[in-house]
């Protein structure tokens, strides 16, 4: 009786125990990998090796490879943007700043300084990362020993790149390309190089002064002058830019003459002691008398006496006229652009007193 009640305690244990069997061989069976379709196997690895390839790709291309030495990673260069940084944006006058930038190391060309690309005039490009849009800007020492390059920027109404330069701080990067060249320089080639330029189109003409004019050899014979116009006194051009300029002109007016103008007198006082300030805008006369303060006694002297005869005058003079400013000054000396701001034909005042294509430079 007894046997019999263990028999049939057991028989439930028994059961329940081989039914829990079953159900965990079940539960295995299910979590166990399943054979998988052949054209599926075959698309999960195409998909396998393109994830691998992307991923591959882009470390390639947007990653620095850190086996690079500085010397191999990207320099400046026209065809490319690469990334610079403020060091300096200071108020210069209304509505302007000057604004220094230096270039990481790696960055600088390995032969800038003889390789023909960075001699007067040549500009960068400067991009606004907001808006995506570029304008060009001239340094006005070009591209220094220590990779920091120096502007003159002016914030216009409609000027969206130079709001947003404006608006940077030390630290900040700003993406440029360049070197592009504005107006290639050739040694000795002119007898006179005349500047015209207005507001911040002085800038070409400061470059050029910095890297040709005040380091010209005593043997140079090219004469140069420069006829700028603001449009009050106190806009002129700031200390950094005018008085170089100034004193230059001072110590050597047989190399260079400096000619200053405004608009109109406001009352305001220039950013240096100026002894006079031309008051109106640049025209035949004013221009005429500039580049020939001597032209009435010359007219005197040939009319007096009769041996001055053609066969006997001096050659004419190789001058050149470089005009840089806004369109609506460049069209009143040299003539609007013309399609795709092309030089165009000559107009304006150099155009009524004779001077030719070859003559005139708009930059």
């Amino acid at each position: 009786m007894w046997r019999q009640l263990c028999y049939k305690s057991r028989l439930p244990l028994t059961y329940r125990a081989s039914s829990y069997n079953h159900v965990s061989r079940r539960f295995l069976s299910q979590l166990a990998p399943q054979p998988v379709p052949e054209d599926i196997s075959s698309g999960r690895r195409y998909l396998n090796l393109l994830v691998g390839f992307c991923a591959g790709a882009s470390i390639y291309f947007f990653l620095d490879d850190p086996r690079l030495s500085p010397l191999d990673r990207p320099t400046l260069t026209p065809r490319q943007f690469i990334s610079s940084k403020v060091l300096d944006n200071e108020p210069s006058g209304p509505n302007t700043k000057l604004l220094r930038l230096a270039l990481p190391p790696h960055a600088l060309p390995p032969a800038y300084s003889s390789d023909g690309s960075f001699d007067p005039i040549w500009s960068v490009y400067v991009k606004d990362d907001d808006i995506q849009v570029e304008r060009a800007y001239t340094p006005l020492n070009g591209l220094e020993s220590d990779g920091s390059m120096l502007f003159w920027v002016k914030k216009y109404p409609k000027g969206e790149v130079g709001r947003w330069l404006h608006s940077k701080q030390p630290g900040d990067k700003i993406e440029l390309r360049g070197p592009l060249k504005t107006w290639p320089w050739k040694a000795d080639q002119w007898d006179e190089i005349v500047m015209i330029s207005g507001g911040t189109g002085i800038t070409p003409f400061v470059q050029l002064f910095n890297r040709v004019i005040s380091r010209a050899p005593a043997t140079s014979t090219t004469k140069y002058t420069l006829l700028h116009c603001s449009r009050v006194p106190e806009e002129l051009p700031p200390p950094t830019l005018l008085k170089p300029l100034f004193d230059y002109s001072k110590e050597h007016p047989e190399k260079f003459n400096l000619h200053l103008f405004v608009d109109e007198q406001d009352g305001s006082n220039p950013p240096v002691p100026i002894p006079h300030i031309n008051t109106g805008f640049i025209n035949e006369k004013s221009l005429t008398k500039c580049l020939n303060p001597n032209k009435a006694e010359e007219s005197w002297w040939k009319g007096k006496f009769s041996w001055t005869t053609s066969s006997s005058k001096e050659p004419p003079k190789k001058i050149l006229f470089l005009v840089c400013g806004p369109e609506g000054m460049v069209g009143a000396v040299a003539g609007p652009y013309g399609r795709n701001l092309s030089q165009g034909p000559v107009g304006g005042i150099l155009g009524k007193l004779g001077y030719t294509s070859d003559q005139v430079y708009k930059l």
